[in-house]
């Protein structure tokens, strides 16, 4: 790979060198590396279309799964399939991302469906980072993610995603539905700026008895970019949701918050939140008084909330 295609890597993966576990690599809609283990199963898929199946076993205890996605053409679009089959019992990371630099007057596009079926006891932890960038005069960067999970009776998903700067639009979709003794955990983080759009939608199942959703949304929306937040909870069981959007404004940057439960069961428990606000004026004068100037007071301020 170039020093690009490394430094986007580095960027949504962490990956200085090919990880020890496994692996699959996408590198502009073609294969750029892949290893399987005696755990976990890397193959193409067999309907026809692009991306890959995972077969992870019920022997995988503390293994990682890496699955990054670089593009590095302009004027070029690509729509990847991914289903993960987690077996009773197993326990991994799985850490995903996409990284654009796009050096082209075309739009480059990715969007990616990960679908996990994840058994009855299973433990993963998913993590996804989006990164863009472009060159002086090149078109724009589109991400449209989506996620969608089943989780079957005392599973745990945790999904940790994070936007940074540098992606022009993405609609990100998350939804699925958990089982009895299921728990879902989602942290979420999104840095817009310039006229960047980011709409961000949950739905979340809770079916079982003892199924419990804890999904919170963190963003900044800078200069004149717009964020939308839908999320909804149905609480179809002895259960217990939380959703949570917490936003910072700057500049002319635009927030939409919109919450929202269905409790379709007397014993469902559902709480949901929303805060928006810009910067408060204490904390920049704070730092201030510590030596750093405005613009370096927001954006430690910035680094701390989106931590």
């Amino acid at each position: 790979m170039d020093q690009i295609e490394k430094m986007l890597l580095e960027k949504v993966a962490e990956l200085h060198a090919l990880p020890d576990g496994a692996y699959n690599i996408r590198k502009d809609g073609e294969g750029g590396g892949r290893k399987s283990t005696e755990h976990i199963r890397i193959e193409n898929r067999r309907d026809g279309k692009s991306g890959i199946d995972i077969f992870v076993s019920s022997q995988t205890k503390g293994e990682s799964l890496h699955i990054p996605v670089v593009i590095t053409k302009g004027d070029y679009r690509e729509t990847v399939y991914n289903d993960f089959y987690i077996d009773d019992g197993a326990d991994v990371l799985i850490i995903a991302g996409c990284g654009i630099h796009n050096c082209a007057q075309g739009m480059s596009e990715h969007s990616g469906v990960h679908t996990f079926h994840i058994g009855k006891g299973a433990r993963v932890k998913y993590v996804e980072r989006h990164y863009g960038e472009k060159e002086e005069g090149a078109s724009s960067n589109v991400m449209n993610p989506a996620t969608v999970f089943h989780l079957g009776e005392n599973a745990r998903f945790e999904m940790e995603t994070t936007q940074i700067k540098g992606i022009d639009s993405t609609v990100r979709t998350t939804s699925g539905e958990l089982e009895a003794g299921a728990e879902l955990v989602v942290r979420e983080k999104i840095y817009t700026h310039k006229e960047q759009y980011a709409e961000m939608r949950f739905n979340v199942d809770l079916n079982g008895d003892g199924a419990s959703a804890d999904v919170v949304s963190r963003s900044v929306a800078s200069e004149n970019s717009n964020q939308k937040f839908f999320s909804n909870i149905n609480g179809n069981a002895v259960c217990k949701g939380h959703t949570a959007c917490d936003a910072i404004i700057m500049d002319g940057g635009k927030v939409t918050a919109v919450p929202s439960l269905s409790a379709n069961s007397t014993e469902a428990e559902l709480i949901h939140e929303a805060a928006i606000g810009k910067i408060a004026g204490e904390q920049l004068v704070k730092l201030m008084t510590l030596g750093l100037d405005e613009k370096q007071a927001e954006e430690q301020i910035i680094k701390g909330f989106l931590s």
